[in-house]
């Protein structure tokens, strides 16, 4: 089977999406698939040709919505190609154009729409929402109703999707999502790694963010209720890891200096390969404030590394890893997420352990990417007969 993916941006920087494909890709390939991507990144761009599989990129004429002129028309001549297609994303050039181009080719595909359904985007951005309602309509709504699946990765992220959107029809899907595990021999020295990379951090005890930084990551409240638990723990450090736009990382930098923890909080930037490994392993437990989240691959990723969660209601895993102990489960506000993180110091070590061994377990039984690529891999065969094309 050979099957064609589509999504605006291989680079990692865009998050979760872009590492969860590349995780499903190269699983796939060991399961006899063959995968190809098509985005619109300028081909000469390095995270192009560091992607493990073959990208076909279009360049993109406007950055906002990614508009790509070829992009349909490359479609049209290489759908015969492939057996099936995912689409990976909504609300641009991509996932709108490209799926246009797949309904009129014929070539059966599948929406995976990566929480970009959620309605915390309605209350934080009305504005934009109302935007997107008109989109949903004109454009990104015939590529949903004419999908053969539209995938949710829970049956949360399923029902909120329903929610913000109630009057665009599709075949819903919920399937199996996860992360990879660490592909390291030594875990020491993936932890030197990473504290070499990050060496203001030094020996310390930490506390791990490792995400996108954007408003809707919840950044300002993990470190309004970091400050507020350091007393108690006056060696522990936070690291705050992952890119984010300069304007706001100037303002998390501000506000650092506001709460006077300017030497215990770090900012290291994008991390990745052998230090992020290191970063999950050696971390005491893993932050995430989201406001929102349809998943959270990071937070599956540190499970898989024997990290236990601190993350709010909003991460739609969260039942999942409050069931299994392996974290805990908060608000999405400054008292609540405090009292959360007040909870982790004052746990007991062996209660800490207990949770590590209840977070990899978690991992293994609910989050792995060999059953999620499994899963899809199964979502994939069931549609890959083609149908007529539809003009």
């Amino acid at each position: 089977m050979k099957i064609l993916r589509i999504i605006s941006s291989v680079d990692p920087a865009h998050g979760g999406p872009v590492e969860g494909m590349r995780q499903s890709a190269l699983r796939h390939r060991d399961l006899g698939i063959e995968t190809e991507v098509l985005s619109v990144d300028s081909p000469d761009s390095p995270h192009v040709t560091a992607f493990p599989t073959k990208v076909h990129a279009m360049g993109r004429i406007t950055e906002r919505y990614g508009y790509s002129s070829g992009l349909g028309r490359w479609i049209s001549g290489h759908a015969q190609e492939y057996d099936a297609a995912v689409v990976h994303g909504m609300w641009n050039h991509a996932a709108v154009g490209g799926g246009r181009a797949l309904v009129r080719t014929g070539l059966p595909y599948v929406v995976f729409t990566h929480g970009m359904m959620d309605p915390w985007f309605k209350t934080a951005y009305p504005v934009k929402h109302f935007a997107k309602q008109l989109f949903l309509w004109a454009l990104q709504g015939r590529v949903l109703t004419k999908a053969q699946k539209v995938l949710f990765t829970s049956a949360e992220e399923m029902r909120l999707a329903k929610e913000a959107f109630p009057r665009i029809t599709y075949q819903g899907q919920v399937v199996a999502y996860g992360s990879a595990v660490p592909d390291v021999s030594d875990h020491t020295v993936a932890e030197k790694e990473f504290r070499a990379f990050c060496p203001d951090l030094g020996s310390a005890p930490y506390l791990l963010y490792l995400s996108r930084i954007h408003p809707k990551k919840g950044v300002d409240i993990l470190l309004k209720a970091f400050a507020q638990i350091t007393a108690s723990r006056p060696k522990l450090h936070l690291v705050v890891a992952g890119p984010g736009e300069a304007r706001l990382m100037d303002s998390m930098q501000a506000e650092v200096q506001t709460l006077g923890l300017t030497e215990r909080v770090h900012f290291p930037g994008i991390v990745t390969g052998t230090p992020k490994w290191g970063a999950y392993l050696g971390a005491e437990a893993f932050a995430l404030p989201s406001h929102q989240e349809n998943f959270g691959i990071a937070v599956a990723e540190a499970l898989g590394c024997g990290t236990p969660v601190i993350t709010t209601d909003k991460v739609n895993i969260w039942r999942e890893i409050k069931v299994a102990d392996a974290g805990f489960i908060s608000g999405d506000n400054v008292v609540d997420f405090t009292r959360a993180l007040q909870k982790w110091v004052d746990l007991a070590d062996e209660r800490k352990a207990e949770m590590r061994i209840a977070a990899k377990a978690c991992h293994t039984r609910q989050f792995s990417a060999e059953a999620a690529s499994v899963a899809l891999k199964e979502v994939l065969e069931s549609i890959s007969t083609r149908s007529s094309p539809t003009l």
